[in-house]
């Protein structure tokens, strides 16, 4: 199956920049590596060996994330082994150009993690269905929610997977970034939980957060500040930049105050 993931990574980032990615791993060996600076190193926090997963994922990532300096995606695929996180930067996509990826979107074991009226609850869907006997893709679109719902709606290939969202009782740990609401998930963490159900390995998912708790815990203590999300914000009088004038975005606001199951679209 193919899930889509949105990041929510795209409020500001918090604390001075420590590090710029590298290759995940050393040329010598298949061992995962950060690259990070000793003082700083996450290797203590990534698994001793890539995980076995049949799962292999597609993170389809908007350009401006490859400058952001505290992103998830080269935790994530340090974690995994190569081939299995897949990393392909853009904003359009068709099949002459991506033909692995079309491919990908045409297969019929494919999901799409996108939240909407149309999206199944992945927990239920794999309840019902015997999904870890096939192998799964998963693509998880990787860069704020605004540029992530518009990649969605201009690439046609993305509306043919089946579309699927997280259990919405989860609470992002990335707190390093702000995020729209108190249910948006950074990448890293939508593919864990994503990874966890499809594997049916609930340590999967505590094996993948290992190195993003670190990663905030480094820069919090370099400096960087808790970053609530817009929404606890503005239910709790905090939010002190100006209001917006358009109407959409004044609608979309209030809706984070009022309504605890919104998911920016």
């Amino acid at each position: 199956m193919f899930v889509f993931v949105m990041s929510s990574g795209g409020g500001k980032q918090g604390g001075k920049a420590l590090f710029a990615c590298h290759p995940i791993f050393t040329s010598s060996t298949s061992l995962p590596c950060c690259s990070r600076p000793q003082k700083v190193c996450l290797c203590p926090f990534l698994p001793q060996q890539p995980l076995e997963v049949s799962t292999c994922l597609y993170v389809v990532q908007h350009p401006a994330e490859e400058s952001r300096v505290l992103r998830t995606v080269p935790l994530l695929a340090a974690c995994l082994p190569q081939g299995k996180c897949n990393v392909i930067v853009g904003r359009r996509f068709n099949e002459e150009k991506h033909p692995e990826l079309a491919a990908v979107c045409r297969n019929d074991k494919t999901l799409i993690l996108y939240p909407g009226p149309k999206s199944q609850n992945l927990e239920e869907l794999a309840q019902r269905l015997e999904i870890s006997a096939v192998k799964h893709n998963v693509i998880i679109i990787d860069g704020t929610w605004s540029q992530a719902k518009n990649m969605f709606l201009k690439n046609s290939m993305f509306h043919l997977p089946k579309q699927v969202q997280l259990n919405r009782n989860l609470s992002s740990q990335y707190v390093i970034r702000t995020q729209p609401s108190n249910i948006c998930l950074s990448t890293l963490e939508c593919a864990a939980v994503a990874l966890s159900v499809l594997e049916k390995n609930d340590e999967i998912q505590e094996i993948l957060l290992r190195p993003l708790k670190a990663l905030c815990s480094f820069q919090l203590q370099h400096g960087a500040q808790v970053h609530h999300s817009k929404e606890h914000l503005l239910r709790n009088g905090m939010y002190d930049k100006p209001m917006p004038k358009n109407k959409r975005k004044i609608k979309r606001m209030e809706k984070l105050m009022t309504d605890h199951n919104v998911c920016p679209r």
